[in-house]
């Protein structure tokens, strides 16, 4: 198999006395999508958090393709390639919902001008915000704002997505054409990492999956045998140490 284009190399961080990630391995491939699942603070978005450099790892390595990158922000993290989506929707408040995609592709990719300009109405009408185009970010609903929160990342034109939760809420119609929207840009080559509880919106589109519990990955592998584990089935619902 080839390199990964992203990995976390036994990855830790500790907030005070808490251990949230204790020695995670991952490695993500071009062209792949990841699930990630596991209990609330089995320290899934701290991972993400750490994978974009929103956090800095206290020990171990993120590496991306083929470079190191522990000690590099997001923003500089971004403009290599890495976007990432919030679990809870962060628009930029006082600001068009085009307004806030132009800021991901200028300020976190390399369009400029008319290329820009085009680059966000190709996004908006692939996330269906085509027709909220000139609306107040904060002015939309929180569907709408999860689905800005996507456009905002594709518009980084990105090697690399970290989506947290953008599933949650949706309807089952919703929830397809997000795994549509997942699976396209897999057929690009795009490398997917994606923290989901909606286990069966996840099944239909990731490569592998990944079960989390108290800072630590429990199991890895083919989506049906691991949510298939006694482990996994005890910490996901809810028996398992937190």
């Amino acid at each position: 198999m080839e390199a990964a284009v992203l990995a976390a190399v036994d990855v830790r961080k500790r907030f005070g006395a808490l251990t949230v990630l204790d020695g995670v391995h991952l490695a993500l491939h071009k062209g792949e999508v990841v699930g990630i699942v596991g209990p609330n603070g089995a320290g899934k978005t701290t991972l993400l958090s750490v994978l974009s450099g929103a956090l800095l790892a206290d020990a171990g390595s993120v590496v991306y393709d083929g470079r190191d990158v522990t000690s590099k922000g997001a923003a500089e993290r971004c403009k290599l390639g890495i976007a990432r989506t919030h679990q809870v929707p962060r628009p930029f408040v006082g600001m068009t919902v085009f307004e806030n995609v132009l800021v991901g592709a200028t300020a976190g990719g390399k369009r400029r001008g008319t290329d820009a300009y085009n680059l966000c109405l190709q996004v908006l009408d692939q996330c269906a915000l085509g027709h909220v185009a000139n609306r107040r970010a904060e002015g939309l609903g929180l569907l709408q704002r999860k689905r800005l929160e996507l456009a905002r990342a594709l518009a980084v034109e990105p090697a690399v997505l970290l989506l947290d939760e953008i599933g949650g809420g949706l309807t089952d119609a919703e929830s397809t054409e997000l795994v549509q929207t997942v699976a396209g840009l897999r057929d690009r080559g795009i490398a997917v990492l994606w923290i989901e509880h909606i286990v069966h919106v996840l099944l239909q589109v990731v490569n592998r999956l990944v079960c989390m519990d108290a800072g630590r990955i429990i199991a890895e592998g083919e989506p049906q045998a691991v949510v298939s584990q006694a482990a996994v089935i005890d910490a996901y619902l809810g028996g398992g140490k937190r």
